[in-house]
């Protein structure tokens, strides 16, 4: 009984750490995140729940949304037939 409650407390911590990461991530990686991934069809709260299932901080607006990085808010449009899932202003 020990070693499963040794193993949960294991896994627990190894999940808060992966989250832990990618909400501390920078530009770079939400740039490659953007350029890495594109939909021609996405829209606001498409983009809202895909970044949102990354762990970044976002809010879906009226065609657009909003992301908190690090204390810094960016407004992300999707780009529909362009290159990538928005465009952004670092």
């Amino acid at each position: 009984m020990r070693w499963v409650s040794a193993i949960i407390i294991v896994c627990i911590i190894l999940v808060s750490l992966n989250t832990a990461s990618a909400v501390n991530g920078d530009a770079s990686d939400l740039k490659k995140l953007i350029s890495s991934n594109e939909d021609v069809r996405i829209n606001a709260q498409d983009l809202a729940f895909f970044l949102a299932f990354h762990s970044y901080y976002v809010v879906p607006k009226d065609g657009y949304v909003e992301l908190n990085l690090n204390g810094k808010i960016l407004r992300l449009v999707p780009n529909g037939a362009e290159p990538g899932l928005c465009d952004t202003a670092f």
